[in-house]
């Protein structure tokens, strides 16, 4: 993405380099969003995460991963074959002009290849190199192999999702790998505040084990402070203060516990109170301790309700209830709409626009626009290669021809 008023966007002028795979791929998108000048380095023939699915028309091609078009957004495209002596030699031409390199090989890969950080530093004292792996570049664990699923399990996030008598279970998505872009991308933007102090870059290492760790929140607090592990907790909030409640139309929020006067006070008035207005249940270790039989009641009374009208009820109360909304009901949200957080981005290839999520934050006075969708393996080869760099139309036709670019 870019601000109307180039000069505005906060990162115009930082130039990168993304080297990252399905891993952290989203990291340079954010930085893209904010104005960067992303350049997509894929092998030639293009990355493996085009792979991914899900597809665009259902069919399994390479130009058609939606999950490459969202988090390559915004960024240019070049291939290059870095094991290659010419393609090593361009990559570190293009590196001299570089701000940040983002990277997800294994541990040792660059330093085998030539290319690690203290080549590039030779070549660019100023350079970020941000390595997202599974485990670290240090450690026992540094070379082993390394995805969502088993970052997620590693990290103990697994270990709480799910019920109690059920296995762990896998949050919906790639959460790891959202959340190790998330830290590398706040990294860089510490390490471009800690360069303009030094003028030196320096090397990140980010672990998808530890970035899950890092988001456990009370299950790590909860260990250190009472040596106490959580336990999978299902619908229920891990305080034993709220849960998702079934209604007529699906499923709500509902928190119990702080406002509890309040809402025996609202289920009396429907005479939906059942044994809840006795003395007992105003003690809080006590309704903690039966938090089922408070969600058994509460079940017949939010089953006589939809979730709009147990919503506004919630807010009109200064509740913090919510509905739980599916994806259409995401993408038709009156807010998100009256924010235009949806917005249509141009593929010419498909003759179509496609509507994108939006960022999730605004910049005061400034007006954010998509710069373009995800570039096509090796489309800007020509404009950065001749362009940037000055290599004539023959070379780049042999260096093609032969598997460079």
């Amino acid at each position: 993405m870019a601000i109307e008023g180039k000069e505005t966007a906060p990162l115009t002028g930082l130039r990168v380099l993304d080297l990252a795979d399905e891993k952290a791929s989203f990291c340079s998108r954010l930085l893209a969003d904010m104005g960067a000048y992303v350049i997509k380095v894929e092998r030639p023939g293009g990355d493996a995460s085009r792979r991914i699915g899900p597809f665009w028309g259902k069919r399994p091609e390479a130009d058609k991963s939606l999950f490459f078009w969202y988090n390559n957004a915004g960024k240019l495209g070049i291939t290059l074959n870095l094991e290659s002596m010419e393609g090593w030699g361009i990559f570190l031409r293009l590196t001299g002009r570089t701000d940040v390199v983002v990277e997800t090989f294994p541990p040792g890969y660059l330093e085998k290849i030539g290319l690690n950080y203290e080549v590039l530093m030779e070549k660019n004292p100023r350079i970020i190199l941000a390595s997202v792996t599974g485990f670290g570049q240090t450690g026992p664990y540094r070379g082993y192999k390394s995805c969502d699923i088993v970052a997620s399990a590693s990290g103990g996030q697994m270990y709480v999702c799910g019920t109690p008598d059920t296995s762990p279970l896998c949050p919906y998505g790639q959460q790891s790998y959202y959340a190790a872009s998330l830290f590398a991308a706040v990294g860089i933007l510490i390490a471009l505040h800690e360069r303009n102090k030094s003028g030196r870059g320096q090397h990140l290492d980010v672990s998808l084990q530890e970035s899950v760790a890092a988001t456990l929140e009370h299950v790590m607090v909860r260990y250190f402070s009472e040596n106490a592990l959580s336990e999978r907790k299902g619908n229920i909030h891990w305080t034993g203060s709220a849960s998702l409640l079934p209604c007529k139309d699906g499923y709500i929020f509902i928190t119990f516990n702080r406002e509890w006067e309040t809402l025996v006070e609202l289920l009396d008035s429907e005479g939906m109170t059942c044994d809840l207005g006795e003395e007992r249940w105003k003690e809080e270790d006590y309704r903690r301790q039966h938090a089922g039989h408070i969600i058994e009641v509460l079940t017949c009374w939010t089953m006589t309700h939809t979730r709009a009208e147990l919503f506004e009820l919630g807010q009109m109360m200064h509740f913090p209830w919510a509905p739980v909304n599916s994806p259409e009901e995401v993408f038709r949200s009156p807010q998100l709409r009256a924010r235009n957080f949806f917005f249509p981005v141009n593929h010419p290839e498909a003759g179509t626009s496609f509507l994108y999520p939006g960022p999730p934050y605004r910049y005061g006075g400034s007006s954010w626009k998509m710069r373009k969708r995800a570039p096509l393996p090796g489309e800007d080869n020509l404009s950065i290669y001749q362009g940037e760099l000055g290599i004539s139309p023959e070379k780049l036709a042999r260096l093609s021809s032969t598997g460079i670019i």
